[in-house]
């Protein structure tokens, strides 16, 4: 199989020659009969004795690939080819030439008149390789402007869609504490200042960015996200800045980074907290001079992004611990965001669970008619260390437990394990009981003696991770480390 015609059968299966006819124009009969003999089982074959009249062929139906000779009367192969492009743009041509006149034939190759020359006398092989190629060529052009068009309606799709769902409008809820942000990336969004969100996992902070990127004079520009806890320092640098041509191995081509990728867009790097001391270098030369080199290269590539990061750990304590560069985080915390947890926006759950559950009827199946006000009450008593993201995934497993369109109590499963909460109210009772009468530090507190100083199992009894739990205790300044009796 020939290499173009294999590409071909990968992309859009093997071609059949006979779909692409094929116009040779030659004012010799012996010529014409012999192309006839060669090509008609394989090619749809018109043919014409000049310029004039393969015209008025062209007129009447489109042709892939134009076959003609150079020299004929009335009117040369090139310029049949010239006002042939007029009426047929997208067909190659191929002329067949007696003599040499590369200046005259290349021009016409650069301004793509001409898409092939053959010497006379012409070989039979070579003049079929040609044929060959000049359809494939045809049939490629042919793909790919199909699949721009489809990529243009699919991003077109895509960016409406990202505005429905990305858009201020769509975040769900109208908690005080929920609008106090909002009102915030509001006031930023418009501008080009660099904003960090923090908050608790699952809290809605890539939401949100994206949010903001839409809401402002970058819209239609890229949004890149970047998850920096999920890449090794080394393919965190690849990512970002990107690399040149065997600047390691298995490095075998040029490849831009994600800075270049969002050139004139937003650059979203989520989990920031988490990135290697050596990569916050190289990222606060970026922020501070816009430009920096692939790994690997020495040429200076400059770039105009607008940086939206976000986090869950105390970046402070990073700074004091020496993990986190000082000046990087100044650079990060122009605009500082705090996305407040389910916990203290309760009055959203149930918002939350209607959006959640329209979003989630046609995923599972299930068309829901009731929500019962036990399941609401449920979920506003947990604690939830998940969040919204805990939320949603709840949501949706309830739906596919419950029956007879209604979602009660006993839909409901919490923890990792997804167990089912076989006594509800031993289960959620007592945070219920614990937020109306404790505010958060006192239950903190209250966790952390009854504890006797283990930190994970004062997290665990909260219902949130450790590392939220030494946030939490620092923002109400609880130093536990301070007391012999919190000792680990």
């Amino acid at each position: 199989m020939h290499r173009w015609t294999f590409i071909l059968s990968v992309i859009g299966g093997i071609l059949d020659f006979k779909d692409f006819p094929v116009l040779y124009v030659d004012d010799e009969p012996d010529n014409l009969e012999v192309f006839r003999l060669n090509f008609r089982r394989t090619l749809d074959i018109t043919t014409a004795q000049d310029g004039p009249s393969a015209l008025e062929l062209a007129a009447k139906k489109n042709f892939a690939v134009v076959v003609t000779d150079q020299r004929m009367p009335k009117m040369s192969g090139l310029e049949f080819l010239q006002k042939h492009r007029i009426i047929n743009p997208d067909a190659l041509g191929i002329i067949l030439t007696a003599y040499k006149d590369p200046d005259v034939l290349m021009e016409a190759i650069r301004l793509g008149v001409v898409y092939r020359f053959i010497t006379k006398p012409w070989n039979m092989d070579e003049l079929k390789s040609a044929i060959v190629q000049a359809i494939e060529v045809f049939h490629l052009k042919k793909l790919n402007l199909i699949l721009e068009k489809k990529l243009e309606a699919y991003t077109s799709y895509l960016d409406n869609q990202a505005h429905e769902v990305f858009s201020f409008g769509n975040i769900v809820g109208s908690s005080k504490a929920l609008k106090n942000v909002l009102d915030n990336i509001e006031r930023v969004a418009p501008t080009a200042s660099t904003v960090l969100l923090r908050g608790e996992t699952g809290t809605g902070k890539e939401l949100i960015a994206h949010a903001i990127h839409l809401n402002s004079p970058r819209a239609s520009r890229p949004f890149v996200r970047v998850n920096c806890a999920a890449l090794s320092s080394g393919v965190l640098e690849s990512e970002l800045f990107g690399h040149e041509k065997g600047a390691f191995t298995g490095a075998v081509s040029k490849r831009m980074g994600r800075f270049e990728l969002a050139d004139t867009g937003t650059l979203f790097l989520d989990e920031v907290g988490d990135l290697p001391i050596d990569i916050q270098v190289k990222l606060l030369r970026v922020l501070q001079e816009r430009e920096f080199e692939r790994v690997g290269g020495e040429e200076t590539v400059s770039v105009d992004v607008r940086l939206i990061s976000a986090t869950h750990r105390d970046l402070e304590d990073l700074v004091s611990r020496g993990e986190f560069r000082q000046d990087l985080y100044y650079r990060l915390n122009v605009f500082p965001v705090e996305l407040p947890s389910l916990r203290e926006r309760r009055q959203d759950i149930r918002e939350l669970v209607v959006h959640f559950v329209e979003k989630y009827q046609s995923v599972t199946g299930k068309k829901v008619q009731q929500i019962d006000e036990n399941f609401i009450r449920a979920l506003e008593a947990y604690d939830w260390p998940g969040n919204v993201r805990e939320l949603e995934n709840i949501i949706e497993r309830a739906l596919i437990l419950s029956s007879n369109g209604t979602l009660a109590v006993s839909d409901l499963r919490f923890g990792p394990n997804f167990e089912k909460t076989e006594t509800i109210s031993q289960r959620i009772s007592a945070p219920l009981d614990i937020q109306k009468n404790e505010n958060e530090k006192s239950r903190i507190l209250r966790a952390v003696e009854e504890s006797k100083g283990n930190m994970a199992h004062a997290a665990r009894m909260l219902g949130i991770n450790r590392s939220t739990l030494y946030y939490r205790m620092k923002k109400h300044g609880i130093e536990y480390l301070q007391s012999e009796k919190w000792q680990d």
